[in-house]
């Protein structure tokens, strides 16, 4: 049974969502990912799931939508919580938080207004521009609705305006409101995140997809691990375990559905941040390109497994609503 509207609302400030639990039964995927592999689909976890990395869209809106491009064949069609409920259902999944998708001020409020309808969007984490004239008007704005987490930025704005006063003072503010900062690049954003937990310790900050690191079933970079370490340094930095297959992804094929093979970047994530610092994120449906849900999924719950009982339980639940909390 899905968790009533008030406790939805409060799920990562309170631990009511820890005893809420799908009704058993598969329901059947109608979908667009791939058909998953023979036997990729993992046993429905015993604990609620909260994936922290989805993006909902619907280019058919009279505005349309600036991503993803018409030509895209896999993503270029309305991305909605009925086809994600589908999908996750029989997997455990109770919410996941949404990530803008868009760089358009009022898709902030189209989020909030698709989540206050469905009730699995546990969270939104929206796109506002820190050290912008009217960050503040619009952050006072959005941040008023108890849904919204938090904002994303690219490691390009964040490397840009790191040493602007203006900027550092807006999250400063953003901190204050108990809002969580999700940062988006590639390895070399590592150092700059660490720079910044050091100047603002009070600001949440996490980071998306592993950095964005290929992986080839190898050692990762050495400049990864150190940025990685770096990063983590801060006690306030939590890391996505995220964009698995995005990161093994090959040209017209699924990405490999064999935990080994990411085992080498897993477990630099688990030596940095530990378990109570990463958090779940299946970066559906960018990541239905190299494989299905269920399959990302396996991943990330193997991982944890691996590491025991409590690991998992932080890994796929308790750590998003730490991550994600207003306090």
């Amino acid at each position: 049974m899905l968790e009533s509207q008030r406790t939805r609302r409060e799920f990562l400030v309170q631990s009511a969502l820890a005893g809420t639990m799908l009704t058993a039964g598969i329901i059947p995927a109608r979908n667009s990912e791939a058909a998953p592999r023979p036997n990729a689909a993992p046993a429905a976890p015993k604990i609620p799931v909260i994936d922290t990395h989805t993006h909902f869209y619907d280019p058919t809106r009279p505005e349309g939508v600036p991503w993803p491009g018409r030509d895209d064949k896999l993503l270029y069609r309305p991305v909605l919580p009925a086809e994600y409920r589908r999908l996750t259902e029989s997997l455990g999944v109770v919410g996941t938080v949404v990530v803008e998708a868009s760089s358009r001020l009022e898709d902030n409020q189209w989020l909030l207004d698709l989540a206050k309808r469905e009730s699995i969007i546990v969270g939104v984490v929206g796109n506002l521009e820190p050290g912008s004239e009217k960050f503040a008007e619009n952050l006072d704005r959005f941040a008023a609705n108890p849904l919204y987490r938090g904002i994303r930025i690219g490691h390009g704005l964040l490397k840009q305006r790191l040493s602007e006063q203006r900027f550092l003072d807006d999250l400063r503010r953003f901190a204050s409101l108990g809002l969580t900062l999700d940062i988006n690049g590639g390895p070399d954003m590592l150092p700059d995140i660490a720079r910044l937990a050091t100047k603002l310790e009070k600001l949440k900050i996490v980071v998306n997809h592993l950095a964005n690191v290929r992986i080839d079933g190898k050692a990762p970079p050495t400049e990864w691990q150190q940025g990685m370490s770096a990063a983590a340094a801060g006690p306030n930095v939590w890391c996505k375990v995220s964009a698995l297959v995005e990161g093994a992804s090959r040209p017209d094929e699924q990405s490999p559905s064999e935990l080994g093979y990411y085992q080498p970047v897993l477990e630099v994530a688990w030596e940095t941040f530990g378990e109570e610092r990463l958090v779940y994120g299946s970066n559906w449906p960018v990541s239905a390109r190299f494989g299905s849900y269920a399959s990302v999924q396996k991943l990330a719950l193997e991982f944890a497994q691996k590491h025991g009982a409590d690991a998992t339980r932080r890994i796929l639940h308790d750590n998003a609503k730490t991550a994600y909390s207003r306090t």
